[in-house]
């Protein structure tokens, strides 16, 4: 492949995986939501990514060329071919941690995918068209539960603001520009991740404001997630998610 076509499958697997692992992440929660009605919020959200994810690695896998289907790419690689950012691996924990990682990566997600429909790849522009709206509700949704933890008992606020500080450094990897996300840029196929950062502070910014929170002065953790360098938790994660598949292989459902 040329380096123009190795960005652009960079780019699909990037997007499908940060979808795949925090859906996966999310559907951790059916059954366990803190209301019946949440219950079914969190899991159609997890539905929601995986729906995505699986387009856009069908995408990939044409992309390559490798005769690698979603499936495929979803079950049969191993933790250093992830491509998904370090922030949607983390363990879910307690409820304010999961809307604190949402809020973190909702705002984000929607920012990037409305770049994405300007793109002159019609098929990425019109996934990307499809998961905005979605990215929408997403964001609405994790930021109306942040604002209600924070600027509700100060059991929720403390609780809401400890998520925060813990989540708040593997922020950074978002925007972080490489050889590949300028690639991209530089053809006009993707938004530079670091363009999206303004935005981004701002609508999160907006959300603490309203949550009477404040803005998390942690420091960075070293990133390398769209390398492929991840934490022992998504070895854990897929060990789980992907043990089915492996123990079957080639079987039809």
């Amino acid at each position: 492949m040329t380096a123009a076509r190795d960005a652009q499958c960079e780019l699909l697997l990037r997007l499908g995986d940060d979808r795949l692992v925090l859906g996966h992440r999310l559907s951790e929660w059916c059954g366990h939501g803190p209301i019946l009605e949440e219950d079914v919020a969190i899991t159609n959200i997890a539905l929601d990514l995986l729906g995505q994810a699986q387009r856009i690695l069908e995408l990939a896998g044409n992309c390559e060329g490798r005769s690698r289907d979603a499936d495929a790419l979803a079950y049969f690689r191993g933790p250093t071919e992830f491509r998904n950012c370090l922030l949607v691996e983390q363990p879910i924990g307690d409820f304010a941690d999961t809307m604190a990682r949402q809020l973190v990566f909702d705002c984000w997600d929607a920012s990037f995918l409305a770049e994405l429909t300007k793109s002159p790849w019609r098929e990425l522009a019109e996934w990307a068209a499809k998961a905005h709206v979605e990215a929408q509700y997403h964001a609405r949704h994790s930021r109306g539960w942040v604002v209600r933890l924070g600027d509700g008992t100060e059991e929720g606020r403390v609780h809401i603001q400890r998520a925060l500080d813990q989540i708040w450094p593997f922020r950074l990897e978002l925007f972080e520009d490489d050889e590949v996300s300028r690639a991209l840029a530089e053809a006009g196929i993707a938004p530079l991740p670091s363009s999206l950062r303004e935005v981004w502070e701002h609508d999160v910014g907006a959300a603490l404001h309203d949550a009477t929170l404040r803005v998390p002065e942690t420091p960075g953790v070293p990133q390398g997630g769209r390398s492929g360098v991840h934490s022992e938790h998504l070895e854990r994660l897929l060990s789980e998610m992907q043990c089915l598949a492996r123990a079957h292989p080639g079987a039809e459902w």
